[in-house]
């Protein structure tokens, strides 16, 4: 993929983790490489928002989740059917869904295409673009292991919320930001200050 120009879409849906999906859009609007992020939250994800970090409401959301407006983030009704993200001619660079639900998971792995988020993500698979799904639930029933199953065969990358301790991490803030730096470094994007595990004798 290429080194700067990068146009990335971001969907946040239902599931708790908002915190983690807050530092993703982060760290892409400070990144020069990055242009443009179409960002689509879910209905579901309002609520979570809510819960978990205080902020109510879709209107300039993207303002309330970094603190200040973004010229390069945009964000997008999951009802837009009619969006860029939507369309295969579109040039996105892929897609990543942070924390993804097990209900995305599922429309996603069976093709349902029942909204934006559902439809910019069977784009990616059918045009072979990186799409990352870290999908947040514990513990796995038998359907969301089928459907994980699913969806990496047919080219997702199956990323869970899992956050490291082996960097002796501070405090919570430092596990986000690790784990948002390696989905990063995953889609080719890698960010400095991120942890790069040494041996010994290296």
């Amino acid at each position: 993929m290429k080194a700067e120009g990068w146009n990335l879409t971001v969907a946040l849906t239902g599931a708790s983790g908002a915190v983690f999906g807050r530092q993703l859009l982060m760290t892409l609007d400070a990144d020069e490489r990055v242009t443009r992020v179409n960002f689509t939250p879910s209905e579901n994800s309002l609520r979570v928002l809510a819960e978990e970090l205080q902020l109510s409401g879709r209107n300039n959301l993207v303002e309330k989740l970094l603190g200040h407006a973004s010229d390069k983030i945009r964000q997008l009704s999951e009802a837009d059917i009619g969006a860029g993200i939507a369309s295969g001619s579109y040039p996105s660079s892929g897609m990543i869904v942070l924390p993804c639900s097990m209900g995305t998971l599922a429309g996603i792995a069976n093709g349902a295409a029942r909204n934006l988020i559902e439809r910019a993500a069977d784009v990616c698979l059918k045009e072979r673009r990186p799409l990352i799904l870290c999908v947040r639930e514990t513990p796995f029933n038998k359907i969301h292991i089928r459907n994980m199953g699913v969806a990496a065969d047919a080219g997702a990358t199956i990323f869970p919320v899992m956050p490291a301790f082996y960097n002796h991490p501070v405090d919570s803030t430092e596990m986000v930001r690790q784990f948002v730096y390696r989905v990063l470094a995953h889609t080719g994007l890698p960010q400095a200050g991120a942890f790069v595990w040494k041996d010994d004798g290296a």
